[in-house]
Protein backbone atom coordinates (compact mmCIF):
# COMPACT_ATOMS: atom_id res chain seq x y z
CA UNK A 1 0.00 0.00 0.00
CA UNK A 2 1.25 3.50 -0.86
CA UNK A 3 0.60 5.02 2.53
CA UNK A 4 2.53 2.02 4.48
CA UNK A 5 4.94 2.58 1.93
CA UNK A 6 5.51 6.41 2.74
CA UNK A 7 5.64 5.16 6.63
CA UNK A 8 8.28 3.06 6.25
CA UNK A 9 10.33 5.49 3.58
CA UNK A 10 9.56 8.01 6.24
CA UNK A 11 11.41 6.00 8.46
CA UNK A 12 14.35 5.46 6.59
CA UNK A 13 14.71 9.42 6.33
CA UNK A 14 14.21 10.15 9.75
CA UNK A 15 10.84 12.41 9.04
CA UNK A 16 8.87 12.55 12.52
CA UNK A 17 5.96 14.12 11.67
CA UNK A 18 2.64 11.81 10.54
CA UNK A 19 1.36 15.02 8.74
CA UNK A 20 4.84 15.05 6.59
CA UNK A 21 4.47 11.65 5.32
CA UNK A 22 0.67 11.98 4.70
CA UNK A 23 1.64 14.96 2.52
CA UNK A 24 4.33 13.72 1.06
CA UNK A 25 1.86 11.36 -0.07
CA UNK A 26 -0.88 13.51 -1.26
CA UNK A 27 -3.44 14.05 1.12
CA UNK A 28 -3.59 16.30 4.25
CA UNK A 29 -4.81 15.20 8.01
CA UNK A 30 -8.28 17.49 8.95
CA UNK A 31 -7.65 18.31 12.28
CA UNK A 32 -10.12 18.10 14.15
CA UNK A 33 -11.70 15.15 12.41
CA UNK A 34 -15.12 15.53 11.36
CA UNK A 35 -18.09 13.72 12.45
CA UNK A 36 -19.69 11.76 9.53
CA UNK A 37 -23.16 10.62 8.42
CA UNK A 38 -22.85 7.33 6.65
CA UNK A 39 -23.22 4.96 9.31
CA UNK A 40 -20.53 2.00 9.80
CA UNK A 41 -19.37 2.77 6.44
CA UNK A 42 -16.31 4.57 5.11
CA UNK A 43 -18.02 8.07 3.88
CA UNK A 44 -16.10 9.71 0.64
CA UNK A 45 -17.12 13.07 -0.28
CA UNK A 46 -16.76 14.86 -3.07
CA UNK A 47 -16.45 18.88 -2.78
CA UNK A 48 -17.29 20.37 -5.81
CA UNK A 49 -18.64 23.58 -8.19
CA UNK A 50 -20.43 23.24 -10.80
CA UNK A 51 -18.57 26.37 -12.20
CA UNK A 52 -15.12 24.68 -11.64
CA UNK A 53 -13.47 23.07 -14.94
CA UNK A 54 -11.40 20.58 -13.15
CA UNK A 55 -14.89 19.31 -11.47
CA UNK A 56 -15.80 19.17 -14.81
CA UNK A 57 -13.05 17.14 -16.43
CA UNK A 58 -12.90 14.94 -12.94
CA UNK A 59 -16.80 13.45 -13.76
CA UNK A 60 -15.37 10.71 -15.60
CA UNK A 61 -13.06 9.39 -13.61
CA UNK A 62 -15.33 9.71 -10.44
CA UNK A 63 -17.64 8.46 -12.16
CA UNK A 64 -15.68 5.38 -13.22
CA UNK A 65 -14.79 5.07 -9.70
CA UNK A 66 -17.76 5.14 -8.30
CA UNK A 67 -18.75 1.85 -10.01
CA UNK A 68 -16.41 -0.36 -8.25
CA UNK A 69 -16.16 0.29 -4.59
CA UNK A 70 -17.62 -1.88 -2.05
CA UNK A 71 -20.28 -2.14 -0.55
CA UNK A 72 -18.64 -0.92 2.70
CA UNK A 73 -18.14 2.19 1.35
CA UNK A 74 -20.73 5.62 1.07
CA UNK A 75 -19.99 7.86 -1.43
CA UNK A 76 -21.26 11.81 -1.42
CA UNK A 77 -21.17 14.96 -3.73
CA UNK A 78 -21.60 18.22 -1.69
CA UNK A 79 -21.51 21.22 -3.30
CA UNK A 80 -18.32 23.64 -1.73
CA UNK A 81 -19.83 27.14 -1.00
CA UNK A 82 -17.30 30.19 -0.99
CA UNK A 83 -18.99 32.94 -2.22
CA UNK A 84 -22.73 33.93 -3.47
CA UNK A 85 -22.66 32.11 -7.17
CA UNK A 86 -21.15 29.45 -5.41
CA UNK A 87 -24.30 29.12 -3.15
CA UNK A 88 -26.86 29.81 -5.95
CA UNK A 89 -25.57 26.54 -7.61
CA UNK A 90 -25.22 24.42 -4.23
CA UNK A 91 -28.85 25.28 -4.22
CA UNK A 92 -29.21 24.12 -7.71
CA UNK A 93 -27.84 20.65 -6.30
CA UNK A 94 -30.12 20.25 -3.21
CA UNK A 95 -33.31 21.38 -5.08
CA UNK A 96 -32.55 18.45 -7.70
CA UNK A 97 -31.77 16.12 -4.43
CA UNK A 98 -35.26 17.62 -2.46
CA UNK A 99 -36.75 16.95 -5.91
CA UNK A 100 -35.06 13.33 -6.75
CA UNK A 101 -34.00 14.68 -10.39
CA UNK A 102 -30.48 14.66 -9.55
CA UNK A 103 -30.10 11.94 -12.06
CA UNK A 104 -31.83 13.86 -14.64
CA UNK A 105 -29.96 17.71 -14.32
CA UNK A 106 -26.36 16.97 -12.05
CA UNK A 107 -24.91 15.79 -16.02
CA UNK A 108 -26.73 18.48 -17.47
CA UNK A 109 -25.89 21.41 -15.17
CA UNK A 110 -21.91 20.60 -16.32
CA UNK A 111 -22.48 20.68 -19.53
CA UNK A 112 -24.50 23.78 -19.59
CA UNK A 113 -21.63 25.33 -17.79
CA UNK A 114 -18.71 24.11 -19.83
CA UNK A 115 -19.85 23.14 -22.93
CA UNK A 116 -22.30 25.05 -23.98
CA UNK A 117 -20.57 28.28 -22.29
CA UNK A 118 -23.77 29.40 -20.13
CA UNK A 119 -23.45 31.07 -16.81
CA UNK A 120 -26.40 30.14 -14.99
CA UNK A 121 -25.83 32.91 -12.84
CA UNK A 122 -29.78 33.35 -11.42
CA UNK A 123 -32.21 31.25 -10.41
CA UNK A 124 -33.98 32.41 -13.68
CA UNK A 125 -31.72 30.76 -15.84
CA UNK A 126 -31.23 27.54 -13.03
CA UNK A 127 -35.28 27.16 -13.29
CA UNK A 128 -35.08 27.36 -17.02
CA UNK A 129 -32.48 24.64 -17.44
CA UNK A 130 -34.65 22.10 -14.79
CA UNK A 131 -37.58 22.72 -16.88
CA UNK A 132 -35.91 21.70 -19.87
CA UNK A 133 -35.40 18.50 -18.49
CA UNK A 134 -39.05 18.17 -17.19
CA UNK A 135 -38.92 19.59 -13.62
CA UNK A 136 -42.19 22.25 -13.33
CA UNK A 137 -40.71 25.64 -12.91
CA UNK A 138 -43.34 26.33 -9.88
CA UNK A 139 -41.81 23.11 -8.15
CA UNK A 140 -38.72 24.15 -8.43
CA UNK A 141 -39.07 27.63 -7.58
CA UNK A 142 -40.93 26.70 -4.12
CA UNK A 143 -37.91 24.15 -3.63
CA UNK A 144 -34.94 26.50 -4.01
CA UNK A 145 -35.81 28.65 -0.99
CA UNK A 146 -37.05 25.86 0.94
CA UNK A 147 -36.38 25.09 4.58
CA UNK A 148 -35.09 21.88 3.70
CA UNK A 149 -32.58 23.60 0.87
CA UNK A 150 -31.89 26.16 3.24
CA UNK A 151 -30.53 23.68 6.09
CA UNK A 152 -28.56 21.54 3.64
CA UNK A 153 -27.07 25.09 2.04
CA UNK A 154 -26.09 26.19 6.27
CA UNK A 155 -24.61 22.54 6.04
CA UNK A 156 -22.83 22.42 2.86
CA UNK A 157 -21.23 25.92 4.17
CA UNK A 158 -20.02 24.48 7.67
CA UNK A 159 -18.34 21.38 6.27
CA UNK A 160 -16.34 23.79 3.47
CA UNK A 161 -15.10 25.64 6.37
CA UNK A 162 -14.79 22.33 8.25
CA UNK A 163 -13.45 20.26 6.34
CA UNK A 164 -10.22 23.40 5.20
CA UNK A 165 -11.51 23.27 1.89
CA UNK A 166 -9.83 25.42 -0.11
CA UNK A 167 -9.90 24.25 -3.68
CA UNK A 168 -12.58 21.87 -5.31
CA UNK A 169 -12.41 19.13 -6.78
CA UNK A 170 -11.38 17.78 -2.95
CA UNK A 171 -11.96 14.34 -2.14
CA UNK A 172 -12.33 13.73 2.14
CA UNK A 173 -12.01 10.27 3.32
CA UNK A 174 -13.91 8.99 7.01
CA UNK A 175 -14.09 13.06 7.60
CA UNK A 176 -9.93 12.42 8.43
CA UNK A 177 -8.65 12.86 5.16
CA UNK A 178 -8.31 15.31 2.34
CA UNK A 179 -7.33 15.25 -0.74
CA UNK A 180 -7.03 17.01 -4.45
CA UNK A 181 -5.58 16.16 -7.83
CA UNK A 182 -2.80 19.38 -7.15
CA UNK A 183 -1.87 17.67 -3.79
CA UNK A 184 -1.75 14.06 -5.90
CA UNK A 185 -0.48 15.01 -9.09
CA UNK A 186 -3.50 14.26 -11.21
CA UNK A 187 -6.86 12.82 -11.62
CA UNK A 188 -6.46 9.34 -11.45
CA UNK A 189 -3.95 9.91 -8.52
CA UNK A 190 -6.05 11.30 -6.29
CA UNK A 191 -8.42 8.47 -6.58
CA UNK A 192 -5.50 6.22 -5.86
CA UNK A 193 -4.91 8.35 -2.75
CA UNK A 194 -8.57 7.83 -1.88
CA UNK A 195 -8.52 4.03 -2.46
CA UNK A 196 -5.22 4.24 -0.36
CA UNK A 197 -7.28 6.01 2.87
CA UNK A 198 -10.18 3.12 2.47
CA UNK A 199 -7.72 0.25 2.68
CA UNK A 200 -6.22 2.02 5.57
CA UNK A 201 -9.54 2.80 7.03
CA UNK A 202 -10.67 -1.02 6.50
CA UNK A 203 -7.91 -2.21 9.30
Amino acid sequence: MKIMKAIVVAAILGITSGQAVAEAFGYFDIKPAQPTSSGNKIEVVEMFWYGCPHCNQFEPFINSWKKRQQADVAFKRIPAIFNARWELHARAYFTAEVLGVLDKVHTPMFDAIHKQKKTLATQAALAELFARHGVDKSQFNRSFRSFAVNSKVNWAKKLTKSYQIDGVPTMVVAGKYRTSASLAGGHQQVLNVVDDLVKQERR
